[in-house]
């Protein structure tokens, strides 16, 4: 069923807020881009003839609802328009929220005018003796004061400093509780202050990024799960959130690290709303809660899971990118990007998210963000889900040529004598073709060498996707693929070997090898045989809620306090800043 009896009939979700994901995801297909119709198709002789689009719907019954392309066959998932518009709003947030005080009178005139608006409204009224100004309403005569400092009713305000510098020195709280001389809850506060003053200063610095203009940018996109300590001796299941983060390779600027968990949102609310709204009744692209996860849904699908067999990924690199694809085939939902099984559970405070319209919503808000880059190129793990959250938000610009999309994959398990000797192979190879071509400089070389690897594509997958085998690996990546994934452009083969060459997931990795260095909270599981498979976290987190908060602190200090390379910061490199940002700067931020 795909309507509830409260719901809208609607073939396809309603485009919300400019947002129609859709349609046709390949690039290659003259549907790429062309949303379906939301309303029900003439059917039978002539119906072409009639207006009907070039799409069908299948799977309503007891499938995932999936639109077939009539012109190259594929089938892309049906997603809520209307779930992708609240994660943007949800990462928006910040810099629609510009706290200017205006009138505390509810039933004043003056209530939604703020002081800004001068002396035609409000009238300077003395200070208080903390040094606070003090207005008086004009209109009402109401007095009310704004805070000369943030940090004005602390007590101990000479600590913050100290707490930020130690949240992101992977110093466990109990250990900062005990430095500090402060309690847990003290300490929780001083986290609630700081977050709220990152956020502030983050939001004001970049809100300038959709106006500046950037001729290219190389952005890497990947994803990091975090688990939640159990808080019940009698439920010992985790919580699992998962991150996509986005870095330039360029700067090594995080423009996002958004979490699939909403803190706003109650979920005994929410589940009384989806009964009573029919969530449960229909398919989950239909509902109101689409974006989601309801328990009955959790455990629904953990069930599924566990009947599912999931390849195991050892061996080759070509071998883990086909057993990749062969995973993601069995999925009811393609695009589906949550891990589950028996030992997870969902969080008691907050609603966690589908890790889908996390994605979805972190692309809409880099489109958002990057409005006036000339260029952007995408490098991309290796899942349908990047895919299909990249193309829906950049469809536009991948039709104009401004925006490429390249799969990245990487043998993350090689050991560290595998990678050197991978290196020495590299450097063997090289030297041999310097000798071929003596007359070649190293770059004309590496240039050769990659054209050679793209004579040599290989097809894998359901898709049939076109790998490309890098040549030059690194310590870091030390064997890579690369696959084009919006090869629309016409580019000549030097170009598109320069891409290759570019094609790399090394910024967005080294954000989050250093969060798992400096956040405590956010450690690797410890498991053992004698807890039947659960993980326990020695300095982890209860608080669902710290997960973010904690991810949104250190993307402000990696991006605006952390020295890198040439004494600059992330920040300073994007034109975001020219200096390095102290932290005492960030808290006192007003």
């Amino acid at each position: 069923m795909l309507k509830g009896p409260n719901q809208i009939d609607e073939r396809v979700p309603v485009e919300v807020g400019a947002i129609q994901v859709n349609f046709c995801k390949n690039p290659q297909c003259q549907n790429f881009g062309v949303p379906a119709s939301t309303k029900r198709q003439p059917r039978g002789k002539g119906a072409a003839e009639r207006g009907r689009d070039t799409y069908s719907v299948v799977g309503s019954g007891r499938g995932t609802p999936m639109l077939r392309c009539s012109f190259c066959g594929q089938y892309p998932t049906i997603k809520s328009n209307k779930a992708i518009h609240e994660e943007l709003s949800r990462f928006w947030k910040p810099f629609d929220t510009i706290a200017i005080p205006t009138c505390p009178n509810q039933d004043c005139p003056n209530h939604h005018i703020d002081i800004e608006k001068g002396k035609t409204h409000y009238q300077s009224f003395g200070r208080t003796k903390a040094g606070s100004i003090r207005y008086r309403c004009k209109a009402c005569g109401r007095t009310f004061i704004t805070a000369s400092s943030p940090t004005i009713r602390h007590r101990k305000p000479h600590k913050n400093a100290a707490i930020f510098r130690l949240l992101v020195n992977k110093v466990p709280f109990r250990r900062i509780c005990e430095v500090e001389g402060i309690t847990m809850s003290t300490l929780y506060r001083k986290i609630d202050f700081i977050h709220q003053q990152c956020t502030s200063f983050l939001s004001e610095r970049e809100r300038n990024l959709p106006s500046m203009s950037f001729a290219r940018l190389y952005i890497g996109v990947d994803r990091q799960d975090y688990m939640i300590n159990w808080s019940d001796a009698k439920d010992r299941r985790n919580i699992i959130f998962r991150a996509v983060g986005s870095a330039d390779n360029t700067t090594g600027y995080v423009f996002g690290l958004h979490l699939n968990f909403d803190p706003s949102l109650d979920p005994d609310d929410i589940e009384r709303d989806a009964i009573a709204s029919g969530d449960y009744e229909v398919k989950p692209a239909y509902r109101q809660h689409a974006r989601l996860w309801l328990r009955r849904d959790y455990i629904e699908a953990i069930k599924k899971t566990r009947a599912q067999r999931f390849g195991t990924h050892a061996g080759s690199l070509r071998g883990n990118i086909a057993a990749t694809y062969e995973d993601v085939a069995k999925r009811d939902d393609v695009e589906m990007l949550d891990n589950l099984d028996d030992d997870l559970a969902l969080p008691k405070d907050g609603m966690q998210v589908r890790g889908e319209y996390t994605m979805y919503g972190h692309f809409f808000f880099l489109r958002k963000l990057l409005d006036n880059t000339e260029k952007v190129r995408f490098f991309l793990d290796q899942d349908s889900a990047f895919r299909a959250a990249c193309l829906s938000a950049f469809s536009d610009r991948v039709r104009e040529g401004r925006c490429d999309a390249f799969y990245v994959r990487i043998n993350a398990e090689a050991t560290i004598n595998e990678k050197r000797r991978i290196l020495a192979d590299n450097r063997r190879r090289m030297a041999a073709m310097k000798q071929l071509h003596p007359d070649l400089k190293d770059w004309q070389v590496k240039l050769l060498m990659i054209k050679e690897k793209m004579a040599q594509m290989v097809n894998i997958g359901k898709w049939q996707d076109r790998w490309v085998e890098h040549p030059f690996p690194n310590m870091g990546e030390p064997e890579k693929a690369m696959c084009y994934l919006t090869d629309i452009q016409g580019y000549d083969e030097d170009h598109l070997a320069w891409l290759y060459n570019k094609a790399s997931l090394h910024a967005i990795d080294r954000v989050f090898m250093q969060v798992r260095r400096r956040l405590s909270l956010i450690e690797r599981p410890i498991s053992s045989s004698a807890n039947l498979g659960r993980r326990w976290f020695g300095y982890g987190p209860y608080k669902p809620v710290m997960v973010g908060k904690l991810l949104d602190i250190f993307r402000v200090f990696y991006n605006f306090v952390e020295v890198g390379r040439n004494k600059q910061t992330p920040a300073m490199r994007l034109g975001l800043a020219k200096g390095k940002i102290s932290i005492e700067n960030i808290i006192y931020y007003q």
